[in-house]
Order: structure tokens, then sequence, then C-alpha cells
């Protein structure tokens, strides 16, 4: 049972629901966590069972329909989280060197938090019972790690003997209705080429329900040591995939109305491509995989500077990003200089000495490796940070160390730059 540990004022349960209370039920339904919680309590009229003081005690409460009980739990899941059961031959976690803070080696794959966060979770974990519950609760939409339909593959790649069970299951879920946003993580030579055909077309033939699938290449550190051996995309295989993906993209836009798969950035990047206009990827959808972000970026900035009033700038700043941005970032610094007289803002992309210099992605860059290829140099009146880099609480890089350590060893102010295009042209025009 998860324990009450707060009740807002302006909650319908204030003053009957008290700050230690269990909350055992809900209109005759056990609470087992979160999702039944939002589900059972969207209703008008609510019987609800708590133990107080080691009694059971019954509480009754009138709201409007869907309208927030007010009431937090100590813990967010209202139960322990779900951790990963596989082994992927792929797995980032694994590649991540020693000596960074716990929670970094934490491998979830947790349903609610591929609901409520938009997690991709691979399905290998849950049972029978859990897609009837799925199904029940109306759980949608949420994010699948698919990799390849071939149930053989699919069990070698995540180190699962269960994993061969997901078209099954996704199979279900479609019939239900339930959308599905899906994720491949390209491994070569192993999940691509005629394999990632077949897969394409098991999840096309799942549209609606599957709503979009973005192609990933994997991600590889410089600590591997004792894991399955990968070779990284270059450029000619990265431009091999973008071909592939794209002309099936096409066929889903002829017969569905949709692209439906989508290419990440960093393949266009590996391969010197410019990355697709901004309506080649629809409503965004694949944005936390790295899929749109250059281009909706550009084209973010490009709005914003429609609106700036600012003409004229007199102050020095530096921009931090990672390499496979670097081109992109420098573009739009040159579109504001040519609306803006006087900027001056210098690009830096970090060269990724932490993880290896195979990961050249921004929300992977480290205060470690800024402060050491920054010392000494001329920064200006302020650096800029993009807030991707940040993911403990907001205010911490992967390394542990904070925007502050950086200011003091670089001798200079940082500013934290949200992701959208505007954000960063009103931090370069301060």
């Amino acid at each position: 049972m998860a324990k009450v540990v707060s009740v807002a004022r302006r909650s319908p349960a204030y003053g009957k629901i008290r700050r230690g209370d269990e909350l055992v039920s809900v209109n005759g339904n056990k609470i087992a966590d979160i999702l039944d919680y939002m589900y059972y309590t969207a209703a008008e009229e609510l019987d609800v069972e708590v133990v107080r003081g080691g009694e059971s005690l019954a509480v009754f409460i009138e709201k409007d329909e869907y309208e927030d009980l007010g009431l937090e739990f100590d813990s967010f899941l209202m139960d322990k989280q779900k951790s990963c059961a596989n082994k992927c031959i792929f797995c980032f976690i694994d590649q991540n060197p020693e000596g960074m803070r716990d929670t970094i080696y934490v491998k979830d794959d947790d349903l609610r938090l591929s609901f409520m966060h938009g997690n991709y979770i691979t399905l290998t974990n849950l049972s029978e019972k859990d897609i009837d519950r799925i199904i029940k609760l109306r759980i949608s939409p949420i994010n699948v790690s698919v990799h390849t339909l071939n149930g053989e593959l699919r069990k070698m790649m995540l180190g699962n003997r269960f994993a061969d069970k997901l078209e099954q299951r996704m199979r279900r879920l479609a019939e239900a209705n339930i959308e599905m946003k899906c994720q491949i993580v390209l491994c070569r030579g192993i999940n691509d080429g005629k394999e990632l055909d077949a897969t394409l077309e098991g999840l096309k033939s799942m549209y609606p329900a599957v709503s979009s699938v973005s192609v990933v290449p994997v991600g590889l550190t410089d600590h591997r040591e004792g894991l399955y051996k990968l070779e990284p995309y270059d450029a000619d295989a990265s431009r091999e995939v973008i071909e592939q993906v794209v002309a099936f993209g096409d066929r889903c836009l002829s017969e569905l109305g949709t692209r439906l798969v989508f290419p990440a950035d960093e393949l266009f990047v590996k391969c010197g491509k410019e990355c697709p206009p901004p309506e080649f990827y629809e409503e965004f959808s694949q944005l936390e995989n790295g899929v749109g972000l250059l281009s909706l970026f550009k084209s973010e900035v490009a709005a914003a500077l429609k609106k700036t009033r600012v003409k004229k700038q007199k102050h020095r700043v530096t921009s931090v990003t990672g390499v496979a941005a670097k081109d992109m970032i420098n573009q739009t610094v040159n579109m504001i200089k040519d609306k803006v007289e006087g900027v001056s803002c210098d690009v830096v992309a970090v060269v990724n000495d932490y993880f290896g210099h195979n990961v050249t992605v921004t929300g992977l860059v480290t205060a470690t490796d800024i402060i050491k290829q920054l010392k000494g140099k001329k920064l200006g009146d302020y650096l800029l940070i993009p807030s991707c880099m940040l993911r403990y609480e907001g205010d911490m890089f992967l390394d542990s160390l904070t925007p502050k350590d950086v200011e003091e060893a670089l001798s200079v102010k940082t500013r934290i730059v949200g992701s959208s295009g505007e954000e960063f042209v009103n931090a370069v025009l301060k």
C-alpha cells in the first residue's frame, strides 16, 4: 500500500484523507500503483478505503470528472520501479565508465514510466496479465523498443529467452487500439539490411496502432570491455540506411498518408547529408530519439529571428555543443549574425573524451570535457550550456559536476539554454 505524504488544500479529499493514511482501494478496486490510482480516481464519486493507525476506514469523496484528487505518495510510482530483465548487446548503460553516480547504472524497463515519461520499454518483463491490464486501463500511448520482429534474432540481441513474444503482444495491443511509438536501435550487420526491411513491414501492418518508428544507429563508447563486438556506422553505411528508410517512408506516405518511419539525425550527420526540412518529420513524434531535432531547431531559430526587435549586440558569448550538432549550430549563429549587427558567438564542439569519440550527441557531453577543452580560452561574457547536458534534477552533468563547477574552473558565468531555437536566440542576444 502507498502512504499519503500530503493532501492539497484545494483537493476534494482535504479533511477526509490525511497524511500517513495508506491507500487500499477505490470503488472496490485495489490500488497497486500510480496507473490504478489515475484510472480509478477519474470517476466523480469515489468510495475510498484507507488504513489509518492500523484500522480500515471508508471515505466517500465527490469531485468533478477527471479532477485530480490532490494526493501525494511516498513514492512516485506507488510501487517499486521495475528493472530491466535483458542483457542487450547494445545496452548503453553497460558501456558507462566506472565511478559515476549510482543512478546512472540503473536499467529501467517500466511500463509506468513509458506511459508517464516517454521511456522506451521492451515488453519482456510483462506477463499476459500485464498486457490485459494495459488494455483494460487504456494505457496509451506506450513506447516500445522493437529492434527486430525476428523472434530468434531478438532473443539474441536482448539476451532474453522471452524476447521473441514481442510481435504477438504488439498485435494484441494493436487490436485493442493501444497506440505504440516504436524505436529500432540498429546494429550494423545484425538487424539492418533485409532484417530491417522485414521489421518495418511488420510494423507497417500494425498501423495505425503503430503510429511512428524511429531508426537510430547504435551508440558505442570506449568502455566495452567484455561486451559483444559491434561495429559503428560509418558514412557509407549511414547513407545506405537513410536511403533504405526514406524509400520505405515514401511508400508508406503513398499508401498510408504518413511516412511512419524516420531515420535519426545522427545518420545524416555521419554521412555529411543535410537533414530534411521540417515537413518531412510530420508531427515530430520521435524527437526524444534524436529524430528531427536539428531541422526543428533551425526552423525555430528562423521564426524567432522574424520576431526579434534587437538591432545590435555588444557582448560576446561562447556556446558549447556536441560534435554532431556543430555545423547546425554554426548555421544558426550565422543566421543571427545576418539579422543582428555585432553578434559575437563562438561555437565550440566538445569532443567526447569521457565516453569516447564515437559519442557525438550534445546530451552526453560532460563538464569534465568542457573544462579540459576550454581551459585558458577567452570565452566572453558568458558560456551557453544546453539544458540537455544536465540530467540529475536539472543541475548536474553526467559526471556529477555542476554548472557552478564549470564557472569556477573556467572563470566565466554560465547560462543554461533550453532546447528550443527561440531560447537559443534569446540567450545569444541576451
